[in-house]
């Protein structure tokens, strides 16, 4: 019937062109003479046409949130459905389809309430169904059923009561599963403990709803198209041509439809995106691009480009150098010798305290290595409690403003360890394997960089560092996992928004520095890790009180710092420098999840940003989010 009515609109109006026109009606009343418009550019800040323009060189895989998580797929799901709550700009949770929420005393379950008249659509904006707590049961269904290979189905069995029973198909009723729609519009979720961080993981896309009956229709074909999914979010996917373009356009049956004032966006494919990306900028064509680092001279020092650059926000990835306690490198490493050095606390901080992170930062960003530098494994503006950043918290407040590079402290220690690793039979110089990706540029500048200065400083009778290049097939199966390293940079990243998620490179049983296999005793006589592993488990079995949890992990991560299992070195830089009218502060916020991904209350504007406007927006941004971090701790 659709498609009938559609043809017979077609033939209406080519008959209408094709008559010159409409017949006559009667005269139109005069009109009322229109009032001053308001200035959506509010002074000329923001652009007038609010279309964003980019291009990209990877193309998602499938529009089926519910069993994909690629960075490039949640990227597009994130505009498309909306789930139970939502981000604001400074990170502070806020309510979305549910309007609020209760948990019980216990913890263990959670009672979302919804809106009511939250509309499905189609790609063309039509209106389908209503969206009610159903469709939450209907999705995690979906994920949980093993034949529908869901990468997203371990986020909801690890906190969901029975789901792991079900997806492991122990148990077949899906009723018996901790997701419950009690009516159309009260959703439970029933855990299996208390999950203190449980509404951070609704964020994610395994948490979105999605229409059973459209799901059921579609069968396989469910996310093949544009058309072939439903929309409940700030946008539809208007036009989908794979490798080609792609159009999101602002859903007008959005219930929060007055925040979103980015109309479209355009995005068109190239494969050469990253290399065009600036000059496409220069000629207008696109609205963002990524400035790499081999071209920053020319737009810093060219006086028609200097003001249209700025840093990227920082990412929530961090960076740090680990040291491998379970050595597993050749024999002419003399990894044995190596588990001697690596036990003594001396020698790691002696290397600690030698080691430049200045300089070794300059090699990526010589106009502001300062920026990404921190002394922390969790990143700042990560999390927060009753109103303070978690690095403000117990033991780590101590280390946010020092300075590890240290000459004097360096050589000290080193004498130290000179001494104390002799009596212990170890030979000098310690070797030390460093190896690096050689896929990045950067990264072999910078281990030159870090080569040099600590042998430089500490003196080539102390430690003789061999760089390692590995090619980037197979680079941590061949290097971090397999421990065929001394001494190595690795990364992290949060899964949710709690700081035990900080923790889980340094589990027992891990694979990035295997710190339980240390030989080092504390002055209490018990091994070093052991006291680690002790603080955090305390920490993690702190269920209820959050302000005594994230102290208690706040100076388990501490401990750790200060004895040097491993040396913080960076958060990632994001994009790196980027030309843009896109500032990023006016976009939901959190280091997890899919907030950042949204276009929702993001606006372009008139003119590119500088790097002085950008450091202004980010000093506004930071005080503004602590002061709204203090109000929501109240």
């Amino acid at each position: 019937m659709k498609k009938l009515i559609s043809l017979l609109l077609v033939l209406t109006m080519i008959l209408t062109a094709c008559s010159g026109g409409p017949a006559p009606g009667p005269a139109e009343e005069p009109k009322t003479p229109e009032g001053p418009k308001e200035d959506v550019t509010e002074g000329g800040k923001y652009a007038a046409e609010q279309v964003y323009k980019y291009t990209y060189a990877e193309e998602i895989t499938t529009l089926n949130y519910l069993i994909n998580t690629t960075y490039v797929d949640m990227n597009v799901a994130a505009n498309l459905i909306d789930t139970l709550v939502q981000y604001d700009k400074y990170g502070v949770l806020q309510p979305a389809l549910a309007e609020k929420w209760e948990v019980s005393d216990d913890g263990l379950e959670w009672t979302f309430h919804l809106k009511k008249g939250v509309k499905w659509v189609d790609f063309e904006g039509n209106e389908v169904a209503e969206t009610t707590a159903n469709d939450f049961v209907a999705s995690a269904k979906y994920i949980l059923t093993k034949a529908n290979e869901s990468e997203s189905a371990n986020i909801v069995y690890s906190v969901i009561k029975n789901a792991e029973e079900y997806f492991n198909e122990e148990i077949t009723d899906f009723a018996q599963v901790g997701v419950k729609a009690t009516d159309d519009y009260t959703l439970v979720y029933t855990l299996k403990e208390p999950v203190p961080y449980f509404e951070s993981m609704l964020t994610y896309v395994s948490f979105f709803p999605v229409y059973e009956p459209f799901l059921e229709e579609m069968g396989d074909l469910f996310g093949t198209a544009n058309s072939a999914i439903l929309y409940n979010g700030a946008y539809l996917l208007t036009e989908f041509e794979p490798q080609i373009k792609r159009l999101l356009t602002k859903n007008e049956a959005y219930w929060d439809k007055d925040v979103v004032f980015v109309k479209e966006l355009n995005y068109k494919y190239n494969k050469e995106a990253s290399s065009l990306g600036g000059e496409l900028f220069r000629r207008g064509e696109v609205s963002h691009a990524i400035i790499p680092t081999t071209n920053l001279d020319e737009w810093m020092t060219n006086p028609e480009l200097k003001d249209k650059i700025s840093p990227d926000r920082l990412g929530t990835y961090t960076y740090f150098y680990a040291f491998n306690f379970n050595p597993k490198f050749d024999a002419q490493y003399e990894p044995d010798n190596w588990k001697i050095a690596v036990s003594n606390p001396n020698f790691r901080k002696s290397i600690m305290s030698a080691f430049n992170r200045l300089a070794a930062m300059a090699t990526e960003d010589p106009y502001n290595p300062e920026y990404r530098i921190i002394n922390t494994i969790t990143p700042p503006n990560f999390t927060s409690q009753n109103g303070l950043d978690y690095t403000d918290i117990g033991d780590l407040a101590a280390l946010k403003g020092k300075d590890f590079f240290n000459e004097a402290e360096a050589k000290s220690l080193r004498d130290k360890a000179v001494e104390e690793l002799t009596k212990a039979g170890a030979k000098f110089p310690v070797k030390i394997l460093m190896p690096y990706n050689t896929n990045s540029a950067y990264w072999a500048q910078e281990a030159q960089v870090v080569k040099q200065g600590l042998e430089t400083l500490l003196g080539n009778d102390y430690i003789q560092i061999t760089l390692l290049p590995h090619a980037p097939t197979g680079f941590l199966d061949g290097t971090r996992r397999a421990g065929n390293y001394s001494l190595m940079k690795v990364n992290w990243g949060p899964d949710y928004a709690d700081p035990q998620t900080y923790t889980d490179p340094f589990r027992r049983g891990g694979n990035y520095n295997f710190p339980e296999y240390t030989t080092e005793v504390s002055a209490d006589g018990k091994n070093a890790y052991d006291v680690y592993d002790s603080m955090i488990q305390e920490a993690k079995a702190e269920l209820i009180d959050l302000t005594k949890r994230y102290e208690l992990f706040a100076n388990a991560e501490a401990y750790l710092i200060n004895n040097a299992f491993v040396i913080p070195y960076n958060v990632s830089g994001g994009d790196g420098y980027v030309a843009s009218i896109v500032l990023p502060f006016e976009r939901p916020y959190a280091p997890f999840g899919i907030a950042t991904s949204t276009w929702k209350g993001a606006r372009l504007l008139a003119n590119p940003i500088s790097m002085e406007e950008f450091e202004k927006a980010q000093e506004e941004w930071q005080a503004e989010r602590d002061n709204a971090l203090k109000e929501a701790a109240k």
